[in-house]
């Protein structure tokens, strides 16, 4: 009788832990976007000549000559471990390789085309290789694909200046290819999420982009796919879009910071330079830029893809490691207001960004110049009391909005972060306008 008295309350209380760790697991979208911080990467044989990917293709760069640039794409200095390495000591949590730009051509070997790694003097497979890297490190590992394919005889246009629509192409069956390296990236390195793009011109359609959806659901249930399988999402002009009309799951704003929103998620992604691929001296941002988009990304509650393009033998320039080692040592400090953060509840401008969590709300300080914030009266809420990520005091005032009086040791330093903790919980706020 005791014994039964007592594995019964085993089994209650097993059932009990069981039944909330499954209801407290995120959703694979909420545990992407938990995340905040990931390291873009924008690579192929293309940065032999140090122009842009795909684009470069028949205007900087002669058709003839960039096909066949994979002829000598040979990166021996290329070691994952240490790309890797630099993502997280980046504070990135996760990182997407262009395993297929719009060149078409293959990082990995693929089973399907010769456009590949495996026919390059270098040979050896480069996205298995920080899919590997990426596991050891405990870095989520991504994947880029294009829905264009320029070089493909069977998707109907060749060109980014041109156009017209090739006669011989042939749509149904460049979809099957699309579907047998998907399927073939996806069984192969298992990716985290999937970033498409390319999907903008008049061959793809929104009902292809929904196919192609349902068919990657169905491979991989819980994989994360980015939106840009449909026409609707916020590009380069950050758009309002309409998210019952989107194809994905979560927006893509992009080389700008998406607008607050706490319904639908999205990520911004950014260059660390200007151009995409590598380029010899382009002009690259500096940390105070970078902060700025990160406090501004997580601030409007979006996630930020921040990239990086290799050097032709692999090497990503020790310029571009120091920065985002610089940017590490900053989040090592102010982490806890970037990652697994809400946005909000007020809008982030130049001065200030802000995030919460729990009961406290962290205020981004950007315009550090500045001796004093005011920000509105929170609804329903009073501040009990403000400090510094170091726990140093900070002095407040409330009356008819909120006072910040900032330390005038930060004065002209780095972004900073000023804790303010509330009465009550700061997750369920509503957005101050």
């Amino acid at each position: 009788m005791k014994k039964s008295f007592l594995f019964l309350i085993a089994l209650t209380t097993f059932l009990s832990v069981t039944a909330q760790t499954k209801k407290s697991k995120p959703s694979p979208v909420n545990d992407f976007m938990d995340k905040r911080f990931g390291m873009f990467i924008h690579w192929g044989p293309v940065s032999l000549r140090g122009t842009e990917i795909g684009w470069s293709r028949g205007d900087q760069v002669e058709v003839q000559d960039y096909d066949n640039l994979y002829k000598e794409f040979n990166p021996v200095l290329f070691d994952a471990d240490a790309v890797v390495k630099t993502a997280k000591d980046a504070g990135m949590k996760y990182l997407t390789i262009t395993a297929r730009h719009h060149d078409g051509f293959c990082l990995w070997p693929s089973a399907y085309t010769d456009f590949d790694i495996a026919h390059t003097p270098y040979k050896k497979d480069i996205v298995g290789a920080l899919n590997e890297a990426c596991k050891k490190q405990g870095i989520k590992f991504c994947i880029y694909y294009s829905v264009l394919d320029w070089h493909h005889p069977d998707y109907p246009i060749h060109s980014p200046k041109n156009q017209s629509i090739d006669p011989k192409s042939d749509m149904n069956r460049y979809i099957v290819y699309m579907k047998n390296q998907l399927k073939e990236l996806i069984t192969k390195y298992d990716p985290y999420m999937l970033w498409f793009d390319g999907q903008w011109e008049k061959p793809w359609t929104d009902e292809m982009g929904k196919d192609l959806y349902d068919y990657l659901k169905k491979l991989k249930p819980d994989v994360v796919i980015n939106n840009r399988l449909g026409k609707e999402f916020a590009a380069m002009e950050n758009k309002n879009i309409d998210a019952s009309k989107m194809v994905g799951d979560y927006d893509t704003p992009e080389q700008v910071v998406g607008k607050l929103n706490m319904t639908t998620p999205w990520e911004s992604c950014f260059t660390i330079c200007n151009q995409w691929a590598w380029k010899p001296n382009d002009k690259m941002k500096s940390l105070k830029q970078c902060l700025d988009i990160i406090s501004k990304t997580a601030g409007g509650n979006g996630n930020l893809l921040l990239n990086v393009g290799p050097m032709p033998d692999g090497r990503i320039e020790t310029r571009q490691i120091e920065r985002l080692k610089e940017i590490g040592d900053w989040l090592k400090i102010n982490g806890e207001a970037v990652y697994s953060t809400l946005g909000g509840p007020y809008q982030p401008n130049n001065d200030y960004a802000t995030t919460r969590k729990g009961n406290k709300i962290y205020l981004h300080v950007l315009n550090t110049s500045l001796a004093k914030l005011s920000l509105k009266t929170i609804p329903g809420r009073k501040v009990k009391k403000a400090y510094l990520l170091n726990n140093q005091a900070v002095n407040i005032e409330q009356k008819e909005g909120i006072s910040v009086q900032l330390p005038a040791g930060q004065s002209n330093q780095s972004d900073y972060i000023v804790v303010l903790e509330l009465n009550g919980g700061a997750e369920d706020v509503p957005v101050i306008n």
